[in-house]
């Protein structure tokens, strides 16, 4: 059995392409944990515990902007990954200190998007914060209407941090700073030496909450939650749970989408 068995499975959002190009940039093959196994295409996990039938599909009017440190799409437990499962206006790019994308700085240009930054408040100057949203954009909305854009700098704290210190072309944006007090991190696939720090896809999910995207803030925290379970039940050689409450949501949605029109 071989990744050649799942092609449908596939998905074809801006993280796998990103994934994609770095690994043919690459002059050897990184090795991450659990390299020599052989996973589903689509949700990277062993064949044994693909997720790909519950992948959540809930439009948004809101989109993501990756900027990825150097190995970041590449590693199995990335979950910028799972925000482009989700959320369909999601772009990633490989982020550099001397060099941009073209593209990048196409999109934070165009005028349908009002690009955020996010990072914490307290580390930048007190007028560019912001802590609010507009009210949500709707789908009818009047020409004009800008949707939020998040920029979301995917990597080690370290690696935030210089990106966000060394990107010029974020400058002229507000900063969106969350405030995850009321709120603990379930993420369990990577230590961090800060109690406050959330993944990424948790900064998605309160990023659409803040936006007004309910279900699908409640979509990719539930696919994150799904990810880990079956992640962590191949590391730990542990049954696995596929009753969860994430695992039901998950299941609720696949069902809805299947209704017929009336």
């Amino acid at each position: 059995m071989t990744l050649a068995d799942y092609p449908l499975h596939a998905p074809h959002h801006a993280v796998s392409r990103l994934r994609t190009t770095r690994l043919a940039a690459s002059s050897k093959p990184y090795l991450a944990r659990g390299s020599g196994l052989v996973r589903c295409v689509g949700c990277r996990l062993l064949a044994s515990h693909c997720l790909c039938a519950l992948r959540p599909q809930v439009p948004t009017q809101a989109g993501m902007c990756l900027l990825m440190g150097d190995v970041e799409a590449l590693k199995p437990t990335n979950t910028g990954w799972l925000v482009a499962d989700v959320v369909a206006d999601t772009w990633a790019f490989g982020w550099s200190r001397t060099a941009v994308d073209p593209a990048l700085l196409a999109l934070l240009a165009d005028p349908q998007w009002q690009p955020y930054v996010v990072f914490p408040g307290e580390f930048v100057a007190p007028e560019r914060v912001v802590s609010a949203l507009p009210a949500p954009v709707e789908s009818n909305a009047p020409a004009g209407a800008r949707r939020p854009l998040f920029v979301l700098l995917d990597g080690t704290w370290s690696e935030a941090r210089k990106m966000f210190r060394k990107s010029p072309y974020l400058d002229a944006f507000p900063v969106l700073s969350l405030q995850p007090e009321q709120v603990v991190s379930n993420y369990r696939l990577r230590r961090s030496t800060h109690d406050g720090h959330f993944c990424t896809s948790e900064v998605a999910a309160l990023c659409l909450a803040l936006a007004g995207e309910a279900q699908a803030a409640q979509a990719l925290a539930a696919w994150l939650d799904a990810f880990t379970t079956h992640y962590l039940s191949v590391r730990r050689s542990s049954p696995l749970d596929q009753d969860t409450p994430a695992h039901q949501l998950l299941r609720q949605l696949a069902a809805a989408r299947c209704l017929p029109l009336r």
